[in-house]
């Protein structure tokens, strides 16, 4: 496992360190590592969302670690940091970033943090595919924005002909003519290997997300055993984890047991959270939510 040291945040006192996780198939995937001035009182991954870096979450990282926790944020693979070669190149797929990346940075972060509770923070695939993790149940509890079903059946009319395009349209053309999705042409983040796109595709037109891909994209998963803690936060304004697709993937876990919570922008004084705003520092004063709902799991609690 390799790192390059940053120098520390001066301001905070925090160390964030890029380092190397290796995936149970020896796949690389690029990673950062924030860790507080004392010992952490627990460990939180970020997951993140599809075709997302990970650079995108430093602030809310470092906002975790301040609160005392130790934080990883990774690159999918096929993805910013971890693209090996090209995209048109990459394997990945959906699947393989929630049976082999995902668990391979909850590993890395149990080394780095031993022996405190460790957390999950999802935000869209990065809570969908939780399931996938052979060590899912490792985590104490997990906090998700913004992941739902993502079912365009279930989108508004205004954004539901946006969706299709995208899904429908736009990811086999563009996987046709250049063997890979160019995301970033539309505003949908980085470039996406073929196979993450396609199988996208196929699990937003059905029911339940990943549900979708059950007995035939995925042969084995934990979503029917899953019992911990779980909050799902999600924007009033977000229209692709609207309400009904937030419960459409919760259902996917038939026995945990979830809080909902619904933010409305206007209760925070802000113009827009919407699918990805959470995350911005103009909305760093929602943070506690996933601070504290962590905290009340820890051992002194």
């Amino acid at each position: 496992m390799s790192s390059i040291t940053k120098p520390s945040n001066a301001k905070t006192n925090i160390s964030v360190k890029d380092i190397t996780i290796n995936c149970v198939d020896s796949t690389p995937l690029a990673a950062s590592l924030y860790s507080p001035s004392k010992p952490a009182k627990g460990a939180i991954m970020v997951g993140p969302a599809t075709g997302i870096k990970r650079q995108f979450y430093a602030a809310f990282a470092t906002y975790l670690c301040e609160q005392g926790f130790g934080v990883i944020t990774f690159d999918n693979r096929g993805i910013g940091g971890s693209v090996n070669g090209s995209v048109k190149q990459s394997d990945a797929s959906l699947v393989t970033w929630g049976e082999q990346d995902m668990p391979a940075a909850l590993e890395s972060l149990k080394i780095h943090f031993p022996n405190v509770p460790y957390f999950l923070v999802g935000h869209s695939a990065g809570g969908q595919l939780l399931g996938l993790m052979y060590n899912v149940h490792d985590l104490t509890a997990f906090c998700n924005f913004g992941s739902s079903s993502g079912s365009l059946r279930n989108m508004r009319m205004g954004y539901l002909l946006k969706a299709h395009f995208f899904m429908n349209f736009y990811i086999p053309v563009s996987n046709l003519l250049f063997g890979h999705t160019k995301s970033q042409w539309v505003g949908m983040g980085e470039p996406l290997p073929k196979k993450v796109a396609r199988q996208w595709q196929k699990w937003c037109n059905g029911k339940g997300y990943v549900k979708t891909g059950f007995g035939s994209d995925v042969n084995q998963h934990h979503y029917d055993n899953i019992q911990i803690p779980s909050k799902w936060l999600l924007a009033k304004d977000d229209d692709i984890a609207n309400i009904h697709n937030v419960h459409d993937m919760i259902s996917v876990f038939p026995n945990m047991e979830a809080e909902v919570e619904e933010l409305h922008p206007s209760d925070y004084k802000v113009g827009e959270i919407g699918h990805m705003k959470f995350f911005s520092r103009k909305c760093q004063h929602l943070w506690p939510k996933v601070s504290k709902y962590f905290d009340q799991y820890l051992p002194s609690n």
